[in-house]
This record gives structure tokens, sequence and C-alpha cells, in this order.
């Protein structure tokens, strides 16, 4: 019962958290399915019930998926179930699960993309929701580095081929390398 709740898990903590976005276009044009490597920073806090290593997380950060002409840059906001078990303040283990919102701020534009592209037009989507699953460590208190999963809930974007106005959908398949610092 003891390892259940590690000493240091008692109540509010703000932070800093942060990492890299590593993504794939998951989509049936051919040719498009790139991965890529972007980034993530932002404010985030931490609210464990003291005693149970049971608690939340949440983030407001600027994220980037994609490249070049693919990129999406917006506000990620991923609102996670943290359970956290282990030895004391020196080392725990935690799980994350939730739900993981993203507004975007940039355009993709296909026809910078390659000629190949021209006949397709691209309708990006202002908010996207996908779904977190992941793990990491606590370490001395404060440190926190972790892996996560997010699995989009629909697409991220779609493309119309403007000839024959057939419709394709594309989603952003991202694992996140995280580190956050908590005060």
């Amino acid at each position: 019962m003891a390892m259940t709740s590690p000493a240091h898990a008692q109540g509010l903590k703000l932070g800093i958290k942060g990492g890299y976005n590593l993504s794939s276009v998951d989509t049936n044009i051919e040719g498009l399915k790139k991965n890529s490597m972007g980034f993530f920073i932002g404010p985030m806090a931490e609210f464990t019930i003291p005693g149970f290593g049971i608690g939340a997380d949440a983030a407001l950060m600027y994220a980037q998926r994609g490249k070049d002409e693919l990129k999406m840059e917006g506000l990620e906001v991923p609102i996670n179930l943290k359970f956290t078990f282990g030895a004391g303040s020196t080392l725990s283990i935690f799980l994350v699960a939730g739900p993981d919102f993203f507004f975007n701020f940039k355009d993709i534009d296909l026809n910078a993309l390659d000629e190949t592209y021209s006949a397709y037009k691209a309708n990006d989507k202002t908010a996207q929701v996908g779904f977190n699953v992941g793990g990491g460590i606590k370490l001395l208190k404060h440190l926190q580095v972790g892996i996560n999963y997010c699995i989009p809930l629909g697409s991220s974007f779609t493309f119309k081929n403007v000839v024959d106005g057939v419709q394709h959908d594309a989603k952003y398949n991202t694992w996140q390398l995280t580190a956050a610092v908590t005060f």
C-alpha cells in the first residue's frame, strides 16, 4: 500500500512543459505520408489528491505538427488523468490518459508542396480533438520525463480534388517526448 502513493504527491503544482512532437500524416493520397518533428512548450498545472497518487494535469502550449507546407502550428491543450506510484519523492512512475485539444493557426498549402498536388485544395480544421495515452517517471520531486501517443479522433485536415471532387481525409498521429519542471 505504501508503494502506491509517493510522499511528494500533495496538492497543486505549477510548472513548464515542453518537448518534441514526432508526427506522421495518415492519408490515402499517394506520396503524402510524411514523418516530421516539431516542438511544444508552455505552462502546466498538476493536481494530486494527497495520499492516493491520483490526480490530473493540464497544459496550455504552443505546438507544431508536421513540416514544410504540411506544418500545423497552434495551441495545444492536453487534460490528463494521472496515476502516480513509486518509492517516494526520489523516483516514481506515472500513467496518463485524457483528451487533447489542438487549435490550428496556420493554413496548409499543397500547391507550394509540389505541382503533383495542384489539383487538391486543403481544408484545415481549426479545432481538433485527440486522445492521449502515456507514461513516464518523476525524479527528485520536480522533474518529469515521459512519452505520450495522441490518437486523433477525427481528421486533422481534408483534401478535395478540384478536378473530380473526391475528398480525402488526413490525420496527424503524434508521439510526444515530454519533459516538465514543477515548482
